[in-house]
């Protein structure tokens, strides 16, 4: 198993399974949005329903993805929101190569905490990290406080994809974690003369809305 000089590693195993690339996935975001509800229902599936104690500090999962033909395994950190665990998440914003920056579009606070991740991002992360925004819980349409082109425009400004997701339901949970991953095994296969992956576009073209209907 070798790393190349960012530190995606190139070859190895996990639990038996053979992969190409491994990459560093962070989910960042307020307390309370769902980034543990989100890692679960892509690791297995499920859906945590009912109450359950907030990550403490921080937690990881492995998963291994096929994209196109490679494997791709990625290692997610699930981070707490609270305040007083930045210090503790800030040290593995170096390492990441791709964040999901979580709110809750049912909580107006953490949509409007966005700005400060965004900050953090800049002041602690890689400059070439991929970085995704996720409006969770977009099933509780009732309690919607955030308007999805509010949310738009706030990642259109800042030059990153947007999605709306639901742990619950599965929307675009899979594809968030797909989308980060082909972006990051582009850049390590892509040759000179040809294209360059972009990950808004890609969204852009699989999303899918809250009720089911493509973009």
């Amino acid at each position: 198993m070798s790393a190349n000089s960012n530190g995606v590693v190139r070859s190895g195993s996990l639990g038996g399974d053979f992969f190409d690339f491994a990459c560093k996935v962070m989910l960042i975001g307020d307390s309370g949005v769902g980034k543990t509800c989100l890692l679960v229902r892509f690791k297995d599936g499920a859906f945590l329903s009912g109450s359950f104690i907030s990550t403490v500090g921080i937690d990881f999962r492995n998963k291994v993805v096929d994209i196109d033909g490679s494997k791709v395994k990625l290692q997610i950190w699930d981070t707490a929101g609270q305040e007083r665990f930045r210090s503790v998440t800030h040290a593995y914003y170096r390492d990441a190569h791709a964040l999901l920056l979580l709110f809750d579009v049912t909580n107006r606070q953490s949509f409007e905490n966005i700005r400060a991740w965004v900050s953090e991002i800049h002041e602690y992360a890689n400059d070439d990290v991929v970085v995704m925004l996720l409006g969770n819980k977009s099933d509780m349409t009732s309690e919607r406080l955030v308007k999805r082109e509010e949310a738009e425009k706030l990642a259109k400004d800042n030059g990153i994809a947007y999605m709306e997701t639901s742990a619950k339901t599965g929307l675009n949970v899979d594809l968030s974690f797909m989308a980060v991953a082909k972006d990051l095994k582009m850049k390590k296969t892509r040759r000179p003369n040809e294209p360059r992956f972009n990950v808004r576009d890609f969204v852009d073209q699989q999303k899918q809305t809250p009720s089911g209907c493509c973009f």
